[in-house]
């Protein structure tokens, strides 16, 4: 899209034929995204609008284009900004012995960890809640996480929800166990100097 837009791009520096891009933080194996980000560095500055418009006329047949902001060179890129994330969790919380306690409750107890066992039966329990900034639950099949990233880590929401239904998940493939569930990145946040998180 940006090759055929007509834009003047930064040239990429493995390659000065192809646009210098960064991309956002991509999505774990077995999530989804309802959204992707991409800087798109250029050569000089254009309104937001008319870069818009030029990727528009070149966007494939079912390629949605959600927004498209300017931002001043010197801020950093997605990958780097992003300081939180929001998922949504559907599924069958009631197949699971603890689903009667909701997921707010797992937050306000104060202690929270999800236990990982390896093949030789050693096993780690990680607590998730220096990671968890919020946790609602928006109906019986259906959950909302906000999660901050804690130095340069990041949580995988199916350790949170596998730490709040009480399920032990294997050192390997811990999506298996929670493969009936759908996890979908919803947004990502970016923190300001006062510690208020905004979605970008």
């Amino acid at each position: 899209m940006v090759l055929t837009s007509g834009l003047k791009f930064e040239p990429a520096k493995v390659n000065k034929n192809w646009p210098r891009l960064a991309y956002g933080p991509a999505p774990a194996t077995g999530q989804r995204a309802e959204r992707e980000y991409l800087d798109i560095y250029l050569q000089e500055p254009v309104a937001a609008e008319e870069v818009r418009a030029a990727l528009a006329v070149c966007a494939p047949k079912g390629f949605e284009l959600l927004q498209v902001e300017r931002v001043p060179y010197p801020l950093p890129s997605v990958q780097n900004l992003a300081a939180a994330v929001r998922y949504r969790v559907e599924g069958d919380f009631s197949r699971f012995a603890s689903s009667g306690r909701k997921i707010e409750q797992l937050v306000e107890s104060g202690k929270a960890v999800v236990v990982r066992r390896a093949d030789n039966g050693l096993s780690c329990a990680t607590d998730i809640l220096p990671f968890v900034v919020s946790a609602n639950t928006l109906s019986a099949n259906e959950i909302s996480l906000t999660l901050q990233k804690v130095g340069e880590k990041w949580m995988r929401p199916e350790w949170v929800v596998a730490a709040w239904l009480e399920v032990e998940l294997p050192a390997q493939e811990d999506a298996a166990v929670l493969e009936d569930f759908r996890f979908i990145r919803e947004s990502f946040f970016w923190r300001d100097s006062q510690g208020e998180l905004h979605p970008i």
